[in-house]
Order: structure tokens, then C-alpha cells, then sequence
């Protein structure tokens, strides 16, 4: 059975930083392209980062490059986003996901996590 868990959401003010990790079980980690995507209340899921196979390529959406950083270590099985330079609009559930192939849109994506909470706040 395939697991994603993502960890390390909370409160934080503008301007501050959080690092969310998502731990994958029960897939070859390493066979898979990884993704984060968030969600605001009241609208659809939205890419945020992606990261090919061996880490070696990243891709963003326009509204946080130069401010995340998605990377991975496959030796842990782990994906992380390291987000910097907060904004109140990054208010958001994050979710980390796990595809076949490097792509930024939702239908494309296998496997899903729960999702974890992240507030920004003034």
C-alpha cells in the first residue's frame, strides 16, 4: 500500500520560513517523479513544485520561484519543500504527490498525500 505523509505545516509569519517533508512507503521512491500542490479554500489544487527521478531537475510555479526550493534525498525516501520569503497568499493545505513522469498537472499524479496545514499570518 502506498503511503505519502507529509509533516511540518503550521503557523508562521510573513516574511518567516517552514520546511514541509513528505515520506513515501510502499513504492520504488526512486521510480517516481514528485510534486507539491496546494490548496486555498475555495479553489482548485494548484502546482507548486516539481522534481524529476534523481533530483537533478526542478520546476516551479511563477508565484513562489526564488522563494521554494523542492529537493529530495531517495536514499530516505523523503521529498522536501523548503519555503522562504512567506507570503499570506501561500495560506494553504499542501499536498505531496507522486507521478510516473515530471508534470505539474493534477490528473497526472498516482499517488497522494493527506495534506498538511500551512497558515500564514500578518
Amino acid at each position: 500500500q502506498v503511503q505519502l505523509v507529509e509533516s511540518g505545516g503550521g503557523l508562521v509569519q510573513a516574511g518567516g520560513s517552514l520546511r514541509l517533508s513528505c515520506a513515501a512507503s510502499g513504492l520504488s521512491f526512486g521510480n517516481y517523479a514528485m510534486g507539491w500542490f496546494r490548496q486555498a479554500p475555495g479553489t482548485e489544487r494548484e502546482f507548486v513544485a516539481g522534481i524529476n527521478r534523481s533530483g537533478w531537475n526542478a520546476y516551479y510555479a511563477d508565484s513562489v520561484k526564488g522563494r521554494f526550493t523542492i529537493f529530495r534525498d531517495n536514499a530516505k525516501n523523503t521529498v522536501y519543500l523548503q519555503m522562504n520569503s512567506l507570503k499570506l497568499e501561500d495560506t494553504a493545505v499542501y499536498y505531496c504527490a507522486a507521478a510516473r513522469i515530471p508534470a505539474t498537472k493534477v490528473d497526472v499524479y498516482d499517488y497522494w498525500g493527506q495534506g498538511t496545514q500551512v497558515t500564514v499570518s500578518s
